[in-house]
């Protein structure tokens, strides 16, 4: 069920991105804005409102009555100007007797660029797409109620960063939008992206009286980035302390695993991949997948990167043997592994993979097959599991906003972004998380992987977690889940239960229980 409550609220000018008019006129405009009618479409999108409705859902078997707040909430200047403003969806369960104790998740999606869809309507909030079983789109696209949300056990914002979903650059007080040079130093960059969206944050915990509540930030593909950033800094320059940061498909995070690491660690992931394709020789193939991981994961730590450091210096009968063994491991032929220098990137792999059978295997989810224009070639023609979500999530996400929590505007809502060029530089996002946990002793990390993921491989992710922390004196407070999709392994029915299980269990795992935030001598 749903009822609106209000269309807009708080400091909203003119319904519009323009700013210019005197502080008087904007709050006159506020005070009528209040009575427009319920319907006011507009190409412009309002700096500063919300819209309230009323829903329930059927989670773990249990009813949640909950509210959902579409709006926008400005981005500031050091001026106390608005310069941009963010487009969030707020989902706070009602029946809640202590609000303080309740724990808050932040949740961003990555690219950079990309809007906070994914994880919205596909994993952790109230809804999700209507899809099969394993995760492919079928019509009519649209929603249905996610019964594994876990809106039983925290309330959620997904937030989506600037020029992502309906959230836009705003235009000075002469009407002027800024140019893009001073748009990448204000929001396109690893440094500049972390330090607005702290700041943004405290506005918005401060507006939803949530400074009392156990804080939680949960970040996809860049969001990793975005969200280990966001730890230290919110920390230091906004004084908010969080108890969890959750990792779904981690980038690098600015740890270096460049060079033999990089290419050693990639092959577990073609393991994988090869497994579920059917092609890995029978011996490798009859076992399930988590049995024959390990064993992949062992020759390419303990040999298979020993020798790409060798480079050159690995010949003769040597180099033939090993390039067998990757070939066993891979599903490629000795002959592509000799041609690649026993190094085959990841587009070779997607293209290779099933040549004969004149398929391509997805990027992102290598469960996906693609059909190219040719058999030859080195790499896909297209992402075959991208085209496949684009198809799905774009037409869910613009009806339920627009139609089910009427959030009324002619606007785009932008599932790529123009964020680029992005300003890759001084990403230490790694060391900051490391630095927040180790300050803050209520701090834990949760990392999800699919072991189909060929972008952000999952063997990464645990090389992530293997030197994230090298002191080895935090290792009790990171943990590791594997699925078995890709990237975005929740769009599989059993891993949206799975990973909304594990993230739950890391929630109750992670509270404080009223234990003092100290470190203590062994």
């Amino acid at each position: 069920m749903r009822k609106t409550l209000a269309l807009i609220t708080s400091l909203s000018v003119l319904s519009c991105l323009l700013v210019a008019a005197p502080v008087s006129a904007q709050i006159s405009a506020q005070i009528s804005a209040q009575n427009e009618p319920t319907k006011s479409y507009d190409r412009m999108l309002p700096v500063d409102t919300e819209v309230v409705t009323k829903h329930s859902v059927k989670i773990n078997g249990k009813k949640i009555a909950y509210t959902a707040s579409a709006g926008t909430q400005p981005v500031w200047d050091d001026e106390g100007s608005p310069i941009a403003s963010l487009f969030y969806t707020y989902y706070e369960r009602q029946d809640v007797d202590k609000r303080e104790s309740r724990p808050i998740v932040y949740s961003f999606n990555g690219g950079p660029g990309s809007a906070s869809v994914w994880m919205h309507i596909a994993y952790t909030g109230p809804k999700v797409l209507n899809l099969s079983e394993e995760g492919y789109p079928v019509q009519p696209y649209g929603v249905q109620d996610n019964p594994h949300s876990i809106l039983d056990i925290a309330d959620i914002v997904f937030i989506n960063p600037v020029n992502t979903g309906f959230s836009r650059v705003l235009p000075n007080k002469d009407g002027e939008m800024p140019s893009r040079d001073k748009q990448k130093e204000n929001f396109f960059g690893v440094n500049a992206d972390i330090k607005y969206l702290a700041e943004w944050m405290n506005t918005f915990t401060s507006r939803k009286n949530r400074w009392q509540s156990p804080k939680y930030l949960i970040g996809e593909s860049y969001g990793t980035t975005r969200v280990s950033g966001l730890a230290l800094e919110l920390q230091n320059n906004q004084w908010m302390y969080l108890n969890g940061v959750i990792l779904v498909s981690p980038t690098d995070i600015g740890l270096d695993r460049d060079g033999p690491v990089k290419q050693a660690n990639q092959l577990p992931y073609f393991a994988a991949a090869a497994w579920y394709h059917g092609v890995l020789p029978a011996e490798l193939q009859s076992k399930d997948l988590e049995e024959m991981l390990p064993e992949v994961e062992a020759f390419a730590l303990e040999q298979y990167l020993p020798a790409l450091a060798k480079g050159a210096m690995l010949t003769g009968d040597a180099r033939d043997k090993m390039a067998e063994r990757i070939a066993h491991y891979s599903g490629l032929s000795k002959q592509a592994v000799v041609d690649n220098n026993l190094a085959p990137s990841t587009g070779y792999f997607w293209k290779e993979l099933l040549r004969e059978q004149n398929r391509t295997i997805g990027r992102l989810d290598s469960r996906y097959l693609g059909i190219d224009g040719k058999r030859s070639g080195d790499r896909p023609d297209y992402n075959a599991e991208l085209t496949s979500w684009l198809h799905s999530f774009t037409p869910a996400i613009n009806y339920y906003l627009r139609e089910e929590l009427n959030f009324a505007t002619d606007l785009k809502y932008n599932m790529f972004g123009p964020v680029h060029p992005w300003d890759r530089s001084d990403n230490n996002t790694g060391e900051q998380l490391r630095q927040a946990m180790a300050q803050n002793p209520y701090l834990n990390v949760l990392i999800q992987s699919g072991y189909f993921d060929g972008a952000t491989n999952y063997f990464d992710a645990k090389y992530n977690m293997w030197h994230l922390d090298p002191s080895t004196q935090m290792s009790d407070r990171i943990d590791f889940k594997g699925y078995r999709s890709g990237h975005m392994m929740y769009l599989r029915r059993a891993d949206l239960e799975n990973a909304n299980n594990d993230i739950r269990e890391f929630i109750r795992k992670s509270d404080s229980k009223g234990q003092p935030a100290e470190y203590k001598l062994k």
